[in-house]
């Protein structure tokens, strides 16, 4: 996959004979982790990331001695990989979290640019996808029949790789675990609920809006974060039938991934393989006034992590 950084390895779930497991990708290969470093209770990525402090060496020196291993390897090329996470506790989502995007929306409804929510006093503030929301890269995702707006938002995703409560800023990356790419899809017309007044605080209905079977496309895999030099400097870009649609770097973002991590963790546990997604860019359907539409193929790339697609149907 172009623009994937020369790694160790990358952690992924792909689908085998005997159901998802965990795979080890070295290069153009597939390792099965379980076997390839003798630790049952590494069968499934969950169950990597509840060990992470000592996983992470293991993989890391089963990386490097894969290729004079016995164990069976697959062609990456043939394997069919799943969302790396099956599935996590929580999906955490950044709202309104990246400055050109909030420039965009604030100009299509004819407003000036928000200002700086550090000048305000404001935190990052995050909603909820159920686990079950997440789809696999290639997946096919039906659209019709539940929304006419439906929108694409192209975010870094991090894995929690420990137990984190009440962590500060400064420390808060030492908690995650990796990174991978996520497609934060939004069903625009069904996030106000009809016929409440506009003026009702019980308007929004976040549930239709985000949460319905298949919006949170998650791949191809997990980058470790220890080979992802600064997740606040990465670019990212998503096309839609090979229009690029979104392109930016996510030093866009208004609170920062460690900003977000101490936020939440505010007399809360965030969870091994918990997800948080940082937010999208400029560039969504929302701002133009276009939406996908079945056939569509939307396809997601972030530097350094992987790029996946999926179809709408």
């Amino acid at each position: 996959m172009a623009g994937v950084k020369a790694a160790g390895y990358k952690l992924a779930t792909y689908r085998s004979a005997d159901g998802p497991r965990a795979g080890l990708v070295i290069g153009d290969a597939v390792f099965d982790v379980a076997k390839l470093t003798g630790v049952a209770e590494y069968a499934t990525v969950l169950g990597i990331l509840q060990d992470w402090k000592a996983a992470e060496r293991v993989l890391r020196r089963a990386a490097v001695s894969a290729g004079k291993s016995r164990a069976k390897r697959q062609p990456l090329a043939k394997t069919k990989l799943l969302a790396p996470v099956r599935f996590p506790s929580a999906i955490y989502c950044a709202g309104a979290n990246y400055a050109d995007h909030a420039a965009a929306m604030a100009a299509r409804e004819g407003n000036p640019p928000p200002a700086d929510p550090h000048e305000q006093g404001l935190k990052p503030w995050h909603f909820l996808k159920a686990a079950r929301t997440l789809a696999d890269p290639g997946a096919t995702i039906k659209i019709s029949g539940y929304a006419e707006n439906m929108d694409w938002e192209i975010e870094l995703a991090a894995v929690i790789g420990r137990p984190t409560k009440d962590v500060t800023a400064q420390k808060a990356l030492d908690y995650v675990a990796g990174y991978a790419v996520a497609n934060d899809l939004s069903a625009r017309d069904r996030g106000r609920r009809p016929p409440v007044p506009p003026t009702s605080p019980f308007k929004m209905d976040w549930t239709k809006h985000k949460t319905f079977e298949g919006s949170c496309p998650l791949g191809p895999w997990i980058v470790p974060a220890s080979d992802v030099e600064d997740p606040q400097n990465l670019d990212l870009r998503l096309w839609v039938n090979g229009e690029l649609k979104q392109n930016s770097n996510t030093g866009k973002m208004l609170f920062s991934l460690a900003e977000q991590i101490e936020q939440l963790s505010v007399n809360m546990t965030l969870h091994p393989g918990d997800l948080i997604l940082t937010g999208t860019p400029s560039g969504t359907g929302a701002e133009s006034g276009t939406f996908l539409k079945a056939g569509d193929q939307v396809k997601v790339w972030i530097q350094t992590i992987g790029e996946f697609e999926n179809r709408m149907a």
